[in-house]
């Protein structure tokens, strides 16, 4: 049954009058899918209602960060309790020490943070740390690996090997993205060639350890370790960006993840956003103490921003990291989201329908495919079609998934067992129009 979206479609013609394409952010404007985004209106545990009060259930989280589900109440009161003590001051405040001191004991890798506003506020100033802290030029990143809309990194492979990166955006100069590699992401010969060619002049790689803007694809161990391995070697920092998958696949993030395969690893740098602001705007990046002690004021690296560690988005990330930080949370939470790829996997079977998935954590990814791809390349074989008549199946039938083919989901504290339940017998539904 189709729904009405006659105020979600007004909305959205009085958006497009004064805003780029009728939202702030490209993948909400159903571009990709088709359709009529949905405004949302309001939220509250696993779901959310739009502009015409349906409802449903929400695997988007906001892109990740609400990982206990929308208003929870220890979150709720903390972030009141902070606004009315002020909004901003430009100036530092308690609060901002103790966030950085809670990601700093859950994170062994990071020995100092810098805390900022954005993903990719984040991601730029670590690239120009890793600059400053090795004296070199050249960064080197993997296709269908995404760390914000900087213009050095707004790049997609060349044509041939360790070829120098080709602009994906209107606006960035050549210039701007010479020094950018691109490689394949899990190609561990491309890899080795690289560093064989460059590896001297590489100030960094930096790298999603779960690729989560082409779905969900992790980084083998094989490839992790020798990201670790080569960056060693050559003098490079080895930046993970962990704005998808820190402290969403685990306490520790996902280096702690594969620290269990590799003993002894550690990225240099790490990025961090989404779950640390819980849901408001706040990111980080950190590292190693004489690394960080590179930055301004200390040192001779800049970056600045006049509401970085803001004291009410800092509220709403503290609130946060206690809730799961409590024992057991990412037991369940790991549980309840592996529950549900695999009852999707057993309904895509039943009904003769190409399907596999991964999950880590509360984070999770599907393909219209027989096997799980390991790169960009192999991400783009899923037949983009289908999957646009099961975004909208599940649409109208009240379930939300990422309104793109190269997007991962998200599983909440506060989705039940039944809205798990629901979200796959909504799925099979749909699977047999397929």
């Amino acid at each position: 049954m189709t729904q009405n979206t006659d105020y979600n479609l007004s909305l959205f013609e009085r958006a497009k009058a004064v805003i780029p394409g009728g939202v702030n952010s490209p993948v909400r404007a159903f571009k990709a899918v088709g359709g009529t985004p949905r405004f949302v209106k309001r939220a509250q545990g696993a779901y959310f209602w739009d502009a015409n009060d349906q409802r449903y259930i929400d695997y988007i989280g906001s892109w990740g960060p609400m990982i206990l589900g929308h208003g929870h109440p220890a979150v709720l009161g903390a972030v009141q309790k902070a606004a009315l003590d002020g909004f901003s001051f430009g100036a530092p405040t308690e609060r901002e020490v103790e966030l950085a001191e809670a990601i700093i004991e859950r994170v062994p890798s990071m020995d100092m943070v810098r805390l900022v506003s954005s993903g990719t506020e984040a991601g730029m100033s670590a690239i120009r740390l890793a600059r400053g802290a090795t004296g070199r030029s050249k960064i080197l990143k993997f296709e269908g690996c995404y760390h914000g809309h900087a213009d050095a990194l707004l790049v997609k492979a060349g044509s041939g090997l360790a070829t120098f990166g080709n602009a994906t955006s209107a606006g960035v100069p050549p210039e701007v993205i010479q020094h950018t590699l691109v490689l394949e992401y899990n190609n561990v010969v491309q890899l080795e060639e690289a560093f064989a060619l460059h590896g001297r002049e590489i100030a960094c790689l930096m790298m999603e350890p779960i690729a989560g803007n082409m779905n969900f694809v992790r980084a083998s161990v094989p490839f992790t370790r020798r990201c670790r391995e080569l960056c060693t070697e050559y003098g490079a920092l080895l930046i993970y960006d962990e704005v998808m998958t820190g402290f969403r696949v685990a306490l520790g993030g996902a280096q702690s993840v594969y620290a269990q395969h590799i003993p002894g690893f550690a990225p240099d740098i790490t990025v961090m956003g989404k779950v640390i602001g819980g849901g408001m705007p706040l990111a980080a990046f950190g590292g190693r103490r004489e690394v960080m002690e590179l930055l301004a004021p200390l040192g001779a690296v800049y970056q600045a921003g006049t509401l970085s560690g803001n004291p009410v988005a800092t509220a709403c990330g503290l609130a946060t990291l206690k809730e799961v930080s409590r024992p057991g949370f990412y037991d369940a939470l790991a549980s309840r989201t592996r529950a549900l790829v695999t009852a999707l996997e057993a309904a895509a079977a039943d009904e003769g329908v190409p399907f596999c998935g991964d999950s880590e954590g509360g984070m999770f990814g599907f393909f219209l495919l027989p096997e799980l791809p390991q790169n960009y390349a192999q991400v783009m074989r899923t037949d983009g079609a289908r999957f646009n008549r099961l975004f909208h199946g599940l649409l109208d039938r009240g379930v939300y998934i990422a309104p793109a083919l190269y997007e991962a989901g998200f599983v909440s504290a506060a989705h039940t067992d039944e809205d798990i339940a629901a979200t796959v017998a909504a799925t099979r539904e749909v699977f047999r129009t397929l």
